[in-house]
Formats: structure tokens, C-alpha cells, sequence
């Protein structure tokens, strides 16, 4: 028998044994499951070979922890290297040791609706104006709120504007009332159309708007098979380009605990390529490049696979650069090239850009980016479409500005009723929810009533504001249709685009923000100030166009005096 063959065979034998000591972790399937631990394995043995782990592994926290709690199938990768062990994805893994953090992160908050719709009334663009300045984008079919981040893939499966009505409940509606669980989406979802994988809109009235860049906001459950930037790689199972369809059924676990923190070492760090992307660019143009307290990062490669794939390790917890994984502004779908009119797809990396900047820098950026998200269907400007871009927002507050960060205010420190141990909660909620562990521990000579009192006088202020820049907006676009209507010249009409664009970004930006009211009331204020002024020189200049036009028009008709002979 050859050397090898014996040393895998020692190597099995001593797993097994090792393995039989205990039964082996029992994931959570279901909301009514609790995670189990797992038997522990040597984690020596695989240090062989995996030598970037061991750097990881064996100083941090999790030194103790077997690799065999955080994947399958080990004593058939010693036997043979090519049988690749299963990580485990779904975050009861973790919740084996972190009991507190797993089941805060899936409490239910039942004071929030789970079927809200940002256009409604009362929300941050209620219609009709919201629909009308955004039309024809597929958020105007649809564009649901989660209820919370342990339901965010499974409400962005049965949300029409994403794909197109395919994904809809098993057991109908019901599914709602299910209690926070660590539940699979495939658990509460079926596919209509299981032998398709196209993606289009399969109703009346809906869109089909996912991609896989967007899906990776959603879940890392597909962490090990994309390739940095998504870019295509023989090894990598997905890409930009993939079938959406087929990644969103591979996909089943909600903001999995890797995101923020590193299974081998414990420590945090971040993995969306976009954002190392965007903090490692040459030009270190990003607010983080500007902020002398931010946490240091250490990029590592650890593409095995045959496929480069990026993480970076943060010298200490920064939940700005964390949290700044998804709330934020970023590229995640096929746009236009601006200076040229072309279509710009999914193989372009373009698609997969954050810029990490404030609202007074994305104008410029998109456009020395030669991006733009959509065609308004009535004033033919090329636009930009935001995400959520929150941690920008909080960027230069006066709150940032005195250190404190997104978990201090959404996560904080709560101690266990029975243990008295401290924790942070995962349960990523309003602070209202949390008024005598976030505002007073700062503010202590307020009452609670005071702190909801003040969030929410900022937030009525705000959403003033908002219909304010909203109301102009919305002018301009009527005064456009009626300078079209009276035969303005392009010539004249495209200044006026550029306005529409600068205005849309001012105005939408904070449409797009969560918790904008709060995370920097002054900036909001003196953005929105800027869409109104930038509206009103738009309708000055249509204004004028179009009565010119018009005197153009009736000097033209008007009867001629007639020639006097000589």
C-alpha cells in the first residue's frame, strides 16, 4: 500500500474514533429545532495543508472549537482530497455556543408590519409621487420592506418586483404568523415554475429586478463558490453573469454570522468583495480612507478553490465598515453608459460597485463611472437609482463625530435573565426598541418618553423635508412633458437632464436611507434644500424654453405685411 494511502488511512481511523465519542451537531431545521454542539475534532490534523486557517485558528478564540462543528465530511476529505467537506452555512451552527446572539437575531418584532410597502402612505415616498418620479424602474411594481434581517431572503423571494411572482408561500399567507426560527426559505417557499430558470415576470403588474450581486446582501450561504467581484472563474460555481433563479434556489439562510466575523478565528471582518473593493482602491477616496478612528484592515486572499476570493480582517470591532457590508449605496444591476447611450450588463464588474461617499459626491462619481441605473420614462434622463445608503449617512454626524457606531444604538449589550452574563443582541432593530440600553446610557438625565419624544420629532421634520424636495421634483417633471408638448429642441431639453439627475440624487438618496432622519439630520436637511433649488432652476430653464417656443411659434404665424412696391 503506498505511504499516502496508509497515512489517510490512520488519519480516518483517528477521526472516527474521535467523532464517536459523541453524537455529531444536529442543525436547526425549523423554528421549533435548537442547535445541539458538536463533538470536537483536532483541528492540528488539518493545519497540514490549510496553513492560511492555522494562522487564524490557532491564536483566536475559537482555537478550542473542532473543525467538524463548522463542517461535514472531514474523515472523506483525508481519504481523499478531492471529496471537498460541506461548510456549514446555516448560522445554528453558531448558535451551538452563542445561544443568546442566535436567538436574538431571530426574535420576531410583530409591531412591524411584514407585508409594508415603501410607497405607501405614511412611509418615507408615499405615491402617487414616488411611482411617478421612478417610473419605469421595477421598484414601482413592487419594493417591500423586510420585516427583519432573519426574513430578508424569503421576503425577497415572494416580493413581485424581484421575481416576477415564481416564489410565492407553500401553505398560503400563514406562513406570517411563524415565530423568529432559523427555518429554511425552501421550508416556506415553492417554485411555480420549477423547470424554468429564466427570469422574467410571470403575472401581470410585476417585475423580475434580482440578480446575483443583489443576492449576496442577502445570504453568503454561496460564500466559497463566487469568485472575488463575482467574476466568472472555471472554479466558481456562480457569477455575475449566473442564473439568478438557480443561485436564489441554492440560497436558504439569512445574514449567516460570517459576514462579520471570522468562524476560525472569531474575530471581525468583513467579506462583500464591493466594499474591499471600494476600501482598497488606489485613489483611498472613501469615507473610511478619511476617518482617522476607523478599524485597520488586513485583506487575505483565501481563494483554495482556484478562484480568488477576498477577505478583510478588521484590527477591531468597526460595525461602520461592517454593518457597511449592505447599508449602503452600491451598484448591484445592468445600467446605461451615460456618455455613449450603451447598455452596460451583468459581465461588466461595473455592476458590483460601491463608492462608500457622501450624498455630495455621487453625482460625480456615477458619472466619472459612466453609470447610470435607469431611463425616467418622462423626462428621458438618465438616473441614478440609490440603495440604503445608511452608514454614509451616519458618516460626519455629529453621533459618529463623538465615536459611537451602529451596534452601540441597534445591537447592544443585554444581559442574560437567568446567567447574568453580558451579551450583545443580535435582534438589529430600532433603538426605540432598546431606549433605556441606547439613548439614556448617554443621555442619562432623559426620560424615555423624551428620547421616542425627540427620534420622533426629528423623523416628522424630516419627512417635511422630504415632500418638500418631493413637490418640486415632481413640478419639474410636469413642466418637462409640457416643454416637450410645445416642441422644446433636445438642444435645450439635455441641460435640463443633467439638473433632473442632480435633483433625483438629492431627493432619492434619502427615499433610499433607513433611519435618515436620525443618522444625520443636518446633512438630510441640507441635501434636500439643494434637490428643491436644483428643481427650481430646472423649471426656470423649461419655463423659459417653452414660452420661447411658443413666441417662436406665434411670430410664425402671424400674417405678414405685404410687400410695398417700388
Amino acid at each position: 500500500m503506498p505511504t499516502g494511502s496508509l497515512i489517510n488511512l490512520v488519519r480516518v481511523a483517528a477521526i472516527m474514533v474521535m467523532m464517536a465519542v459523541s453524537a455529531p451537531m444536529s442543525l436547526a431545521k425549523d423554528a421549533n429545532t435548537k442547535p445541539t454542539k458538536a463533538t470536537r475534532f483536532d483541528a492540528s490534523t488539518c493545519y497540514g495543508c490549510h496553513a492560511p486557517i492555522k494562522a487564524f485558528h490557532a491564536d483566536g478564540k475559537h482555537k478550542s472549537v473542532g473543525c467538524n462543528s463548522c463542517h461535514d465530511g472531514i474523515e472523506k476529505h483525508l481519504a481523499d482530497a478531492k471529496t471537498r467537506p460541506a461548510t456549514k452555512v446555516d448560522p445554528a451552527a453558531c448558535g451551538s455556543c452563542h445561544k443568546n446572539q442566535f436567538e436574538t437575531m431571530y426574535k420576531m418584532n410583530w409591531a412591524k408590519n411584514a407585508r409594508s410597502e415603501k410607497s405607501q402612505a405614511g412611509g418615507p415616498s408615499p405615491n402617487p409621487a414616488w411611482d411617478k418620479l421612478m417610473a419605469p424602474h421595477g421598484f414601482t411594481k413592487e419594493h417591500n420592506l423586510p420585516r427583519s434581517h432573519a426574513y430578508m431572503v424569503l421576503d425577497q423571494f415572494v416580493v413581485d418586483r424581484a421575481f416576477g411572482g415564481r416564489f410565492v408561500p407553500k401553505d398560503g399567507w400563514q406562513y406570517l404568523t411563524r415565530p423568529g426560527g432559523n427555518f429554511k426559505v425552501g421550508d416556506a417557499i415553492k417554485d411555480l415554475y420549477p423547470d424554468n430558470a429564466d427570469h422574467k415576470p410571470f403575472k401581470p403588474g410585476t417585475a423580475a429586478a434580482a440578480n446575483p450581486v443583489c443576492l449576496n446582501c442577502k445570504t453568503q450561504d454561496h460564500i466559497l463558490d463566487w469568485a472575488y467581484m463575482g467574476d466568472p472563474a472555471p472554479t466558481a460555481k456562480w457569477s455575475r453573469t449566473s442564473k439568478v433563479v438557480e443561485m436564489a434556489r441554492a440560497s436558504n439562510h439569512a445574514l449567516n454570522c460570517f459576514f462579520c466575523h471570522d468562524p476560525h478565528s472569531a474575530g471581525p471582518r468583513i467579506v462583500r468583495d464591493g466594499l474591499i473593493q471600494a476600501l482598497t482602491r488606489p485613489e483611498k477616496d472613501t469615507l473610511w480612507n478619511k476617518d482617522e478612528r476607523g478599524a485597520k484592515i488586513e485583506v487575505k486572499d483565501l481563494g483554495v478553490r482556484g478562484h480568488t476570493r477576498k477577505i478583510a480582517l478588521l484590527d477591531r470591532y468597526d460595525t461602520k465598515l461592517q454593518c457597511g457590508q449592505c447599508h449602503v449605496e452600491y451598484n448591484c444591476n445592468p445600467g446605461t453608459d451615460p456618455t455613449t447611450g450603451a447598455p452596460i450588463g451583468m459581465a461588466d464588474q461595473r455592476t458590483n460597485h460601491f463608492p462608500f461617499k457622501d450624498v455630495n459626491q455621487i453625482a460625480k462619481h456615477y458619472s466619472d463611472l459612466k453609470f447610470r441605473d435607469f431611463k425616467h420614462g418622462i423626462t428621458g434622463a438618465l438616473l441614478w437609482k440609490g440603495q440604503h445608503p445608511d452608514v454614509e449617512n451616519f458618516y460626519n454626524s455629529k453621533h459618529q463625530k463623538a465615536g459611537v457606531e451602529c451596534h452601540q444604538c441597534h445591537m447592544p449589550k443585554m444581559k442574560d435573565a437567568k446567567t447574568g452574563k453580558t451579551y450583545t443582541s443580535h435582534w438589529q432593530t430600532s433603538p426605540k426598541n432598546y431606549i433605556k440600553q441606547t439613548c439614556l446610557t448617554c443621555h442619562n438625565d432623559w426620560k424615555e418618553q423624551q428620547a421616542v419624544y425627540v427620534i420622533d420629532s426629528l423623523n416628522a421634520r424630516f419627512q417635511g423635508k422630504v415632500r418638500k424636495a418631493e413637490f418640486w421634483l415632481t413640478r419639474m417633471v410636469d413642466k418637462f412633458e409640457e416643454a416637450k408638448g410645445a416642441g422644446v429642441e433636445e438642444s435645450a431639453l439635455n441641460p435640463v437632464r443633467e439638473k433632473h439627475y442632480e435633483a433625483q440624487i438629492h431627493w432619492e438618496w434619502w427615499t433610499a436611507s433607513n433611519g435618515a432622519a436620525f443618522h444625520n439630520p443636518e446633512a438630510a436637511t441640507e441635501s434636500l434644500n439643494k434637490s428643491m433649488t436644483i428643481s427650481q432652476e430646472a423649471i426656470k430653464m423649461l419655463e423659459d424654453a417653452t414660452a420661447a417656443k411658443r413666441g417662436a411659434a406665434k411670430t410664425a404665424a402671424a400674417p405678414q405685411p405685404a410687400a410695398v412696391a417700388k
